[in-house]
């Protein structure tokens, strides 16, 4: 059952929230999220499991040496499979198949262990963009199912360099860049909260129509969920419901409409990315954006075998 619009607010947060110093940066705590400002920036990081226990179901965790690993079954009799060290840092995800087969999502291995926030910054050239520009950031409101599932499933637009983890793909805007995107601009969330009224949740059927397809196609995908959110507000704030709207719309498109929560992944940005300058309230402001990063994780050999 979808949550009531009143139920998922800031208010709720903040007399939860906890805020300190170490070694010289800021931390803010609060359930199921931690928000570190450093070296001039501020990010966001959420219990990657979270999601997983809001869709329900079967959700062990152990931990396994200096790792911690939860396990979600699926409904077909698969296992998803999320490995993380002990802050919580996703190392790595794999699907599990009922014969035994395994798909790896995710894989943060190869870049060795977990680093700090501007380490994971990457910085490339801007993309050639020889696409329209709303071919290259797609109005969902505005676009048909083709062109929906055209973006979706699209390559970079210029190979890539290397192959990039997740935390490199979420904290790197140039690297984002590479990809086109979908702007799901039909959800209007209100001020301070990251509700979903069931309504307006009806109106995702066509992106997760395209993502099914897809995922169906490809079992290895991965798909970015970014939340963001006007410049009303403090910076903390809006961190925290930015990357809470992002795990709404995640929940709603597998619990609604059967997206694989594991071909998901989801960060909120804030008031960083605005669609319109402006400084004011903005519901065009406060959206989500769906990217496929697939080749991005993978590399420029992956994909061009998988093509």
């Amino acid at each position: 059952m979808l949550s009531q619009p009143g139920a998922h607010r800031l208010d709720d947060v903040h007399a939860r929230r906890q805020q300190f110093e170490r070694d010289g940066v800021t931390v803010v705590q609060e359930p199921g999220r931690t928000i570190v400002r450093e070296g001039g920036g501020a990010f966001i990081r959420h219990d990657e499991n979270e999601r997983f226990r809001e869709l329900g179901g079967n959700l062990r965790s152990e931990r396994r040496g200096e790792e911690y690993v939860s396990v979600y079954a699926r409904r077909d009799g698969g296992e998803v499979l999320t490995y993380t060290d002990a802050n919580g840092v996703l190392l790595r995800r794999l699907r599990r198949f009922p014969d035994g087969r395994e798909v790896i999502l995710i894989d943060n291995g190869f870049r060795g262990p977990p680093r700090g926030f501007a380490e994971e910054v990457v910085v490339l050239p801007p993309p050639p963009i020889e696409i329209a520009p709303d071919a290259y950031v797609v109005d969902y409101g505005a676009a048909d199912e083709r062109l929906i599932y055209e973006t979706l499933t699209a390559p970079p637009l210029a190979p890539m360099p290397r192959r990039y983890t997740l935390d490199e793909i979420r904290y790197s805007p140039s690297v984002r860049a590479y990809t086109r995107s979908v702007d799901i601009d039909t959800i209007n969330f209100d001020t301070g909260s990251w509700a979903i009224t069931p309504d307006q949740a009806q109106r995702l059927v066509t992106v997760a129509e395209a993502l099914n397809e897809a995922i169906k196609r490809n079992p290895a995908e991965v798909f970015l969920i970014e939340g963001h959110t006007d410049a009303v507000g403090s910076d903390v704030d809006n961190l925290s419901l930015s990357d809470r709207r992002a795990q709404s719309v995640a929940t709603i498109l597998s619990r609604d409409f059967g997206v694989p929560p594991e071909n998901l992944t989801t960060q909120g940005y804030g008031e960083q990315y605005l669609k319109v300058q402006t400084q004011g309230p903005s519901r065009e402001n406060r959206r989500v954006t769906v990217r496929r990063i697939t080749p991005l994780l993978s590399g420029p050999q992956a994909e061009t075998h998988r093509r």
